[in-house]
């Protein structure tokens, strides 16, 4: 029995052992490892962070009513030029018949004062020129006359408002010809024909009869994360991204940054407005949406490598490189490293341009028949 045993456990030892053997064998045959190499290159870095928002104009004024009517023409249309004073719309008054009545009805009243206040001033002129009155009892029925007159004229004025809006004493303080007051293109006309409008007073904000703005005069509006907030400030250049608009880009300086931030699905936002430089010559239609890249820093022309190069040492955390010195041969270099985009990095010192640095961290492609292999 014990015999049995002995051979048992020396057939193991000996499989364990040309197990041993066949796994340094092929270990032994498998290539050797090859590591890529990288040179570094010329680069601009930037450093930035995105906005999103949209493009409309500095100047848009909304063109409204002092006086309440119907819309009895339109002189513009949508996409329309315009200078100041051009002619907008003409409204039409509508009058209240009871106010209208009542308006005639003063008129009337006053006409009749006045002719009985004439006739007591006649009297008492002559009376005067007799000496039979006293100067005072004369200019007490010369000033009755007289205010008899300026009523008679204050409710013909108000039977005209009732009737026609205005009156020509009013100006332009009331009118019912609505004209441009910025030049500009008409961006909306809301009303029709036939419409009814409301004045603008302290106690209605009016209908609006037509959007004006100055499209020449571009700004960007949009909302930068809390995070992202602390990085910017006013003054930093903006590179302008329109959809609608392909292969273009606009520059703009942020003019403005919201002292306040207001909360949307959970997350801080701060308002933010910048200026475009120029336009190109490309018409930009009011409320596109763009997308701003706020330009934080920007190192142009230096020399830069790929950021999954760079390694790190374990305890001082400073990073270094490894340079190939051979074939497949490479020595540990410190480097000192600048501006940063998250793709590329600049190199200041460290590495030289015709330098090979190694690529310690590649990923191999799946091998046939076993994809998960890396």
């Amino acid at each position: 029995m014990k015999k049995v045993v002995t051979i048992i456990v020396l057939l193991v030892i000996v499989a364990l052992f040309g197990g041993s053997l066949y796994y340094l064998y092929q270990k032994n045959q498998e290539s050797p490892e090859v590591f890529k190499t990288e040179t570094p290159t010329t680069q601009t870095i930037v450093k930035k962070t995105m906005a999103t928002g949209t493009l409309v104009p500095r100047e848009e004024v909304d063109i409204k009513p002092n006086i309440s009517g119907v819309v009895d023409r339109l002189f513009v249309k949508a996409g329309d030029n315009v200078e100041v004073g051009d002619m907008i719309a003409q409204l039409k008054v509508v009058p209240n018949i009871t106010n209208l009545n009542s308006a005639k009805n003063q008129v009337r009243q006053s006409k009749i004062n006045l002719e009985n206040e004439k006739k007591v001033f006649n009297r008492q002129k002559e009376l005067y020129e007799k000496g039979v009155i006293s100067e005072n009892d004369f200019d007490l029925a010369k000033n009755s006359y007289d205010n008899s007159l300026q009523t008679v004229k204050a409710a013909e004025e108000n039977l005209e408002i009732i009737s026609t809006g205005t009156t020509q004493d009013a100006g332009n303080a009331a009118t019912t010809e609505i004209k441009a007051r910025i030049s500009g293109m008409v961006l909306d006309v809301p009303v029709e024909v036939g419409n009814q409008v409301i004045e603008a007073n302290n106690f209605n904000e009016g209908t609006t009869i037509a959007t004006i703005a100055k499209t020449d005069d571009m700004i960007f509006q949009g909302k930068v994360d809390e995070s992202e907030v602390g990085k910017i400030k006013e003054g930093l250049p903006l590179e302008i991204t329109v959809g609608a608009i392909e292969d273009e880009t606009f520059n703009a300086i942020l003019d403005y940054i919201s002292p306040k931030g207001t909360e949307e699905n959970g997350a801080v936002q701060f308002d933010i407005e910048g200026s475009l430089k120029e336009t190109k010559g490309i018409f930009i239609r009011a409320g596109l949406s763009a997308n701003a890249s706020i330009i934080l820093e920007r190192s142009t022309d230096v020399l830069a490598i790929s950021e999954s190069l760079v390694q790190f040492e374990k305890e001082t955390k400073e990073p270094f490189v490894e340079i190939e010195v051979g074939n497949q041969q490479f020595e540990k270099k410190m480097v000192e490293l600048g501006l940063s985009d998250g793709i590329n990095v600049e190199v200041i010192s460290g590495v030289e341009e015709s330098d090979k640095i190694k690529v310690w961290n590649r990923v191999e492609e799946p091998v046939a028949g076993n994809p998960r292999r890396r």
